[in-house]
């Protein structure tokens, strides 16, 4: 802060109040960079947004072999209704013993994840291991994720 002795007309002294902004300004400067530096670090959710894919859409077969998990957690291959003991063995029937086919399997979006995967376990240890993931076509909305 400065301060000086002004001369007016009238010989009294008068001060002049005038403050330095400048070493005030580069503090804030320098608080600025700091929190500019230190806020991205301080987050902990990581946002995420997938990707839409924009790969050529695969030629499928004549006739594939649908694996489908409902939303109450019951199997069905192709048309077929399942149990969880019977699925290895119906879709041998499907494939005619030939483990190298691509099985596609569809679940309802509110099954729990956890679900699927134990369905995914089951395939492979039944020899399957080409599995494929069925969703919608088409560009996903942004405004789906948020939910």
């Amino acid at each position: 802060m400065a301060g000086g002795l002004f001369s007016g007309d009238d010989d009294d002294l008068e001060e002049q109040h005038e403050i330095n902004v400048t070493p005030f300004i580069d503090v804030i400067l320098v608080l600025l960079i700091i929190f500019m530096v230190a806020a991205p670090l301080s987050t902990v959710d990581i946002p995420v947004e997938l990707p839409v894919s924009a790969a050529p859409q695969q030629k499928r077969p004549d006739k594939p072999i649908y694996v489908t998990l409902k939303v109450d957690l019951s199997l069905s291959v192709g048309e077929d209704p399942v149990t969880r003991s019977a699925l290895i063995d119906a879709i041998e029937r499907q494939t005619k013993g030939e483990k190298a086919t691509r099985l596609y399997l569809r679940a309802d979006k509110s099954v729990p994840y956890g679900e699927l995967m134990v369905l995914m376990d089951a395939l492979r240890s039944g020899g399957y291991l080409k599995v494929g993931l069925v969703g919608l076509e088409g560009a996903a909305s942004a405004s789906g994720l948020d939910k």
